[in-house]
């Protein structure tokens, strides 16, 4: 995905190159800021540029001195006017490529990958990630030959299109080589969040959601009192039963009396 926001017919080649000179000069000067993305948008010849940053501290200075210097080199190299615009990332650890950028740092000082990267999956995993997947490759630990290493938690589906997967890549530029580093970071299924959105957006949404809520278990308790009445119904026809059987019980004997003071009543006639 391009993070730009402009649209040229001719001028489209020169716009590109400019793109991508601002992004490699902004992240050459602040790579320790933690900087996720940079979207570039146009509107004649003003350039408006977000910079989505973990540390907007480090990029703005002090009292802002960073970024007028910032803003006046752009200036140079562009021959237009800048704005810029510094948003913080409330939640680095989700961002794939401020994940891939840490850990890349984290291999420059020589540290054990296998311990960088079993800490930065705990840490994205316990900010609210669903699964993630770490791949380096290179001359690991100092090792004569190359080799690629990889570790993953949790689910990575990156079959499914309305999953949300934040991709990154890093490079490590160790004294014995250089190192790449490929995070994938699965934070949650994009319909879920749209219907999310939606139902914040449209406050009718919500309403129709709870009335079909409530059609539904006022369906389920009449389905319930349906099957408890029959229940009853039944339980009502075995006691019937039950007493009918009993009266017939109690008669028999009573026609059988009947029968012998018949007979008697015979014999006395005779």
């Amino acid at each position: 995905m391009w993070d730009a926001k402009w649209f040229s017919k001719r001028n489209v080649p020169d716009f590109i190159q400019e793109d991508l000179a601002i992004r490699d000069f902004i992240k050459k000067k602040f790579f320790n800021a933690g900087i996720g993305k940079i979207i570039i948008e146009r509107a004649g010849k003003s350039i408006r540029v977000n910079i989505y940053t973990a540390r907007p501290g480090l990029v703005i200075g002090k009292r802002g001195s960073d970024i007028e210097v910032l803003k006046t080199e752009m200036e140079q190299m562009t021959d237009s006017q800048i704005n810029i615009n510094i948003i913080p990332i409330k939640k680095p650890e989700l961002d794939a490529q401020i994940v891939a950028e840490d850990i890349a740092q984290q291999l420059l000082k020589r540290g054990s990958f296998r311990r960088i990267l079993k800490k930065t999956i705990s840490r994205s995993m316990a900010g609210g990630a669903q699964g993630i997947k770490i791949k380096v490759s290179g001359r690991l630990n100092g090792a004569e030959i190359a080799r690629t290493e990889w570790m993953k938690e949790g689910r990575i589906p990156l079959q499914t299109l309305k999953a949300n997967i934040c991709y990154g890549f890093a490079e490590s530029n160790t004294s014995y080589g250089k190192i790449g580093v490929k995070v994938w970071i699965f934070i949650e299924d994009d319909f879920e969040k749209k219907l999310k959105q939606r139902i914040a957006g449209d406050p009718g949404a919500a309403e129709k959601a709870k009335t079909s809520r409530e059609s539904t278990d006022g369906k389920e308790k009449v389905a319930q009192d349906k099957e408890e009445s029959k229940a009853g119904s039944q339980a009502a026809g075995d006691v019937v039963e039950t007493k009918s059987v009993d009266e017939v019980k109690k008669v028999e004997p009573d026609k059988s009396d009947s029968k012998v003071d018949s007979s008697e009543d015979k014999k006395t006639v005779e």
